[in-house]
């Protein structure tokens, strides 16, 4: 049966990564009615990866005894480049096989013109923390997305910041080191993002094994384990000395970012979300990751921000990306009805 309780209109979130492809049916008050999750298969193509997805939100409706005239709007997110206002995919790393994909059009055609709207994955996820995740009390929020790189989303009075070209927002790409910078996947020198990623934890952890400092990886890696940044989160909380100082360090990078961002948007908070937290507020690892970044935002920001501005662990994990798509659906639509 559908849900009795009075929260219509529905709304399909859909997160595309480049691994999995989550859906959910999302109501008005931003509770999830159902939830999916499927594989994205890139190497198989575009085409088989849009079909994926569309067995994925057949299986979401029926979950909830719907059809598509049941749901109001689509909202999906990917991760960049991207044209945000000609609904195009440009050239997502994470997705190869899908560059220059008109895909708000193909969706909406698909269902027959359902409204669908695109977003670049960091803002919808940003946008779900705002609407009903650890945000939802503010006026303006940075919300920083830690993995194998670094993204960011800011809104502002219910504005995302998307920029001219699509681009706005994309902090991890911000310059912390001006001279002899680490090189990013992005092909700049000296970005966040080549100082804080998961990737670059893995890099900086293996050339200081390289140069002969002493830690229980060691042991780990002789083992045949693979250096990964959850294998450098397990040694530190083990106490291993160059994998707390490794994580520290990317707690103190953050803090730099966060820092220049308060000095920007003055926002009322900074919540940070995304599998490289450390275990987040629930681990101890994660609690002086967190507590690391604050006191290097305290060195570093003026006084009034910093005493001002909440900087935590976002709350809706990895759901935040679905929901604030379908978030993103629900606002364009309020829009249109206003207008």
């Amino acid at each position: 049966m559908k849900p009795t309780k009075h929260n219509a209109p529905y709304f399909v979130g859909v997160d595309i990564g480049g691994t999995n492809i989550k859906v959910g049916v999302v109501d008005d008050s931003g509770q999830t009615l159902a939830f999916c999750k499927t594989k994205t298969e890139v190497v198989k193509g575009v085409d088989v990866g849009i079909q994926n997805l569309y067995h994925a939100i057949q299986d979401v409706l029926s979950d909830c005894n719907f059809t598509m005239d049941d749901v109001k709007a689509i909202g999906i997110a990917t991760p960049g480049t991207m044209d945000i206002p000609g609904g195009k995919l440009v050239d997502p790393p994470n997705l190869p096989t899908w560059k220059d994909f008109p895909i708000r059009q193909v969706i909406c055609d698909h269902y027959s013109g359902k409204k669908t709207i695109l977003q670049n994955d960091a803002n919808a996820a940003a946008y779900g923390e705002y609407w009903v995740g650890g945000a939802q009390h503010a006026q303006s929020l940075v919300f920083w997305t830690l993995g194998t790189g670094i993204g960011c989303g800011i809104i502002i009075d219910e504005m995302i910041i998307e920029g001219r070209h699509s681009h706005g927002g994309e902090c991890g790409h911000m310059i912390i080191q001006m001279t002899n910078g680490r090189l990013c996947d992005s092909g700049q020198y000296g970005t966040l993002e080549a100082y804080a990623g998961a990737k670059s934890l893995v890099r900086r952890c293996q050339e200081e094994l390289d140069s002969g400092r002493a830690s229980s990886l060691n042991e780990r890696l002789q083992e045949g384990i693979k250096l990964t940044p959850l294998l450098i989160a397990q040694e530190a909380e083990q106490n291993d000395e160059l994998s707390n100082e490794l994580i520290m360090d990317s707690a103190m990078y953050l803090g730099v970012g966060t820092t220049t961002l308060m000095h920007t948007i003055d926002p009322d908070m900074v919540l940070f979300g995304g599998a490289a937290t450390f275990g987040g507020k629930d681990s101890t690892l994660g609690q002086r990751f967190m507590n690391r970044i604050r006191e290097e935002v305290k060195i570093r920001a003026f006084s009034v921000p910093y005493e001002n501005t909440i900087i935590d662990f976002a709350t809706l994990g990895s759901d935040a990306g679905y929901i604030g798509a379908a978030g993103c659906a629900r606002r364009a639509s309020l829009k249109t009805e206003l207008q």
